[in-house]
């Protein structure tokens, strides 16, 4: 949204205005489903952009769009704390996986595959930060959790095994393609592991503006390298309304839905509303992108929901605390 990467446990969230047991915040939830809802609709749509923009370039430009629109997110306001150089090493590693390498993945999977399989892989990130937080934090994996990641390894298995419409297997590009996605999917979870040790002092606004920085940077010269040898006149001034659509939603809107929300949902019950992840993609591919959607298709997306409802959904003693 940046991404809003961490459905499980996202900082800096205000006390909630609502009484316990009285009312039912609806605009937090219809928040929460917003900002997933156009998470997957951005990688859904950015099939048609890398198709339009070579892939470096499309980054390039994406964090360019947004870096002008995150001008103000930048500066240290008061009651944010001074960044320690722990703390910049950490937003280093922060933007090279969770959004350098995370979109850099993200686009050349789509890219070799599909809107509906970029959906349904990355449906797996809450079993991928599960995972990684018992390998680097030493976090106890529950028994739902083990059964979300054997959900999420199946859903992708199928979907190499899946047939386009023609009835031919998936070829060794589209394979690499699945294979790019889920590093995308590691990346992303490897960016919240790593955001978890950041400091609780500094704002997601300025971590949001600061990571996005860093992809700029880092970017650049492979973005301005194929920016020499572009045709910029022969982009369609839909495809610049799309790119701009994608780069002000991945950096900017999507967080900002996602911390609306979480002022009055806690953390592990908006964790529920990443179901619209994989399928608002899956919508985009189906619906306005025609692709093919056969039943191994309707397989892989469904174990992938039940992966995701399994490694979110709140536990009973969660949910009856105040």
């Amino acid at each position: 949204m940046r991404r809003p990467s961490d459905p499980l446990a996202a900082p800096h969230t205000a006390p909630s205005p609502y009484p316990p047991g009285q009312g039912i915040p609806l605009l937090a939830y219809a928040s929460l489903a917003t900002s997933m809802a156009v998470v997957g609709s951005y990688v859904g749509l950015s099939k048609l952009l890398v198709a339009a923009f070579p892939v470096f370039l499309l980054a390039w430009l994406r964090f360019g769009i947004a870096a002008v629109a995150m001008a103000h997110w930048v500066r240290r306001r008061d009651g944010d704390a001074a960044l320690s150089a722990h703390d910049r090493r950490l937003l280093f590693w922060e933007s090279f996986l969770g959004n350098f390498l995370f979109s850099i993945c993200m686009l050349y999977g789509v890219k070799l595959t599909s809107a509906l399989a970029a959906g349904v892989v990355m449906a797996a990130i809450p079993a991928a930060v599960a995972l990684l937080s018992r390998l680097f934090l030493g976090e106890r994996i529950r028994g739902r959790v083990m059964a979300a990641i054997a959900c999420a390894a199946v859903g992708i298995a199928l979907l190499a095994l899946a047939k386009d419409a023609a009835g031919t297997s998936a070829g060794a590009a589209t394979n690499w393609g699945y294979l790019l996605l889920l590093v995308a999917v590691l990346c992303e979870a490897s960016y919240v592991v790593i955001g978890k040790r950041l400091t609780g002092q500094v704002s997601p606004r300025r971590i949001s503006a600061l990571i996005n920085l860093w992809g700029l940077a880092l970017v650049t010269p492979l973005g301005l390298w194929q920016a020499l040898r572009f045709d910029f006149a022969a982009v369609p001034s839909g495809t610049w309304l799309l790119l701009a659509f994608y780069a002000i939603a991945a950096s900017m809107v999507t967080v900002w839905l996602w911390m609306q929300g979480l002022r009055h949902v806690p953390a592990p019950q908006a964790g529920v509303f990443t179901v619209m992840l994989p399928l608002s993609a899956a919508l985009v591919g189906v619906l306005f992108l025609g692709e093919a959607f056969g039943s191994l298709h309707l397989v892989a997306l469904a174990l992938s929901l039940a992966g995701l409802l399994l490694a979110t959904w709140p536990d009973q003693a969660r949910r009856a605390r105040p």
